[in-house]
């Protein structure tokens, strides 16, 4: 282990609860704890926390991305387990109260037709298609799904697939369906090992529709669950700087103090990480008061997924350059979440991602 020590009892992630709201989560914490590598425990936990999780938008937001990063910064992959399922349930409720309003069928995620795991696929790749058609019987699926986490695992899912009318449309469907087969993922991966994503196809399966052509994308809870992903991040960025903090501490007690260089690292992470809390605690009030609730949301979420994404880069940078390579060689945890955190964070397309900001802000009036 490197000397590093390393804490028995996880520690939640605080952006904004009370200790005694925090104190709820320890169970979940220990549990997936237990349960690092071990995929259909970390699913079966997932399934636990979505009966106690509160729902983006519901008035405990914050909570919620506490819950996401406090998993996380237990283990990167419990908390990339964790967020598809929570997004998936999240998904599932917000069509529902869409068809409500518009007196239209969609799955209860409560009916025990969706009861199981979720993952969600919205990603598209070159060379390969999901199409949507809607048949006498019903909406049927056909073509290939890429970047499937965990597909052969899961019970259901939400994707998005092509619509013969133009545009995508999001769905519900039966993994275990016939005609659903996993091609074998070719994962070399040295992050997220236990995560693969490969290709789903779909042979004449059945699914359900969810919201309307478009519907996906323009709700809010769209820009609300990209938020929650970032929340995920940040939690990695903790366990990482909370793991430099402990070496520092430790080689202090051997008798050798930090220098100023390391003690200057420490103290731009403290505050770059009390900042992001920050934002994130009047972000997720922002969006249980109804002020994040339109498509302006979106433009909110690539601020949050581009500040978070680029500190935990930067929290990475700093520590790595500090501790050198022997945690890397030779700490089993440290270089597990390091790898596992540099994969997560590309969901973020960085220059991409800020150039879309960039025509947003051009766009519109800005705040600054």
């Amino acid at each position: 282990m490197n000397g590093i020590p390393t804490s028995h009892q996880p520690l939640p992630v605080r952006i904004s609860s009370a200790a005694a709201d925090l104190e709820t989560i320890g169970p979940l914490l220990s549990g997936a704890q237990d349960a690092v590598g071990d995929v259909p425990a970390l699913l079966e936990l997932a399934k636990a926390a979505a009966a106690a999780a509160p729902k983006p938008g519901d008035g405990r937001t914050a909570f919620l991305w506490e819950i996401l990063a406090s998993v996380t910064a237990v283990d990167v992959a419990a908390g990339r387990a964790l967020e598809p399922h929570l997004d998936a349930v999240a998904i599932l409720a917000q069509a529902g109260d869409d068809a409500a309003r518009h007196g239209r069928d969609c799955p209860d995620p409560d009916n025990a037709d969706f009861e199981g795991t979720w993952g969600v696929f919205a990603a598209e790749a070159p060379g390969l298609r999901l199409e949507a058609k809607e048949s006498a019987d019903g909406w049927i699926l056909q073509g290939s799904k890429p970047w499937c986490s965990l597909a052969a695992q899961l019970d259901h899912a939400v994707l998005t697939a092509h619509l013969e009318t133009g545009g995508r449309a999001a769905f519900a469907v039966d993994l275990h369906a016939h005609g659903v087969g996993f091609a074998n993922p070719a994962w070399t991966s040295r992050g997220l090992r236990e995560i693969p994503s490969g290709t789903v196809h779909f042979e004449t399966v059945p699914a359900v529709p969810l919201g309307g052509p478009g519907w996906y994308y323009q709700r809010p809870g769209f820009a609300w669950g990209g938020m929650g992903v970032a929340a995920c991040w940040l939690g990695g960025a903790v366990a990482v700087a909370r793991s430099f903090a402990d070496s520092l501490r430790h080689a202090a007690d051997g008798g050798r103090e930090p220098d100023q260089i390391a003690l200057a690292h420490l103290g731009e992470i403290d505050r770059t990480l009390a900042a992001l809390t920050a934002y994130l605690a009047g972000t997720a009030a922002r969006i249980d008061a109804g002020e994040l609730s339109d498509r302006g949301a979106w433009q909110e979420a690539l601020r949050v997924r581009g500040s978070v994404a680029a500190a935990v880069e930067r929290v990475q940078t700093l520590v790595s350059q500090n501790l050198g390579p022997a945690p890397l060689a030779f700490d089993e945890r440290y270089g597990k979440r390091m790898a596992d955190l540099a994969l997560y964070i590309r969901q973020h397309h960085a220059m991409r991602d800020d150039a879309q900001l960039g025509a947003l802000a051009l766009a519109e009036s800005n705040p600054w």
